[in-house]
């Protein structure tokens, strides 16, 4: 079952009041929406059906102001012919169908009626249902702009804690490990080279310091 039931119940709805007390406001507004429209639907086939029988009235009030106006004439024709007989009949015809077009009159009048209400009616529901979707539109907007603006205080916040300083720490070891293995990749083999040759001559050197050392300590024990 819908929000609303009647058309009244549409009209007399207090939106605001209705969102106000909802759980799930967008919820409740396609609610609104879809219920809105269905009642619509409604009211178009229902002012569809009563201007088609307003027009088929309007019809056969022609036709009986046509028919009304032909039995005058045959009345009149009557009386100049002395035909009393027949200009009777012709009048009790004519009054017979100007009690019809009485009576069809009246019908009539009240099918305008209708109708303008039921014109008055959609626009007014027309109205009503694009207040609705105003307020879904700019409810999701909202909703959007919540969202945005919570992402980014989580993204300030993340920023700013201990985890990004962490992850630029990775960071840094990455490349200076990426700069050590290109610079390592790219040196020439004769560099390399001499760098082993020093680091023997280097080695050498303390050998041979050592073993001077051990020969001088030898010698001043024998004199």
């Amino acid at each position: 079952m819908g929000i609303f039931s009647r058309f009244k119940d549409i009209m007399n709805a207090n939106i605001n009041a209705l969102l106000d007390k909802a759980d799930d406001p967008e919820k409740m507004i396609r609610l609104m929406i879809q219920e809105m429209e269905d009642t619509l639907v409604e009211l178009r086939a229902s002012s569809t059906a009563k201007l088609a029988e307003q027009k088929k009235l309007q019809r056969q009030a022609v036709a009986l102001h046509d028919a009304i106006s032909r039995w005058n004439s045959r009345a009149q024709l009557a009386v100049e012919k002395n035909r009393d007989n027949l200009a009777r009949e012709a009048i009790a015809e004519k009054q017979a169908l100007e009690k019809q077009l009485t009576s069809l009159e009246e019908t009539l009048a009240n099918y305008d009626i209708l109708v303008a209400e039921g014109k008055e009616n959609i626009l007014q529901i027309e109205d009503k249902l694009a207040t609705v979707r105003e307020k879904h539109r700019l409810l999701i907007q909202r909703a959007r702009h919540a969202e945005d603006t919570l992402r980014t205080k989580q993204t300030l916040y993340e920023s700013s804690g201990s985890k990004a300083f962490e992850r630029f720490a990775i960071l840094e070891n990455r490349i200076e490990r990426m700069e050590a293995e290109a610079e390592m990749t790219f040196s020439s083999p004769s560099t390399l080279d001499r760098e082993a040759q020093f680091r023997e001559l280097e080695a050498n050197d303390d050998i041979e310091a050592e073993l001077q050392k051990l020969k001088n300590s030898q010698n001043n024990s024998v004199e």
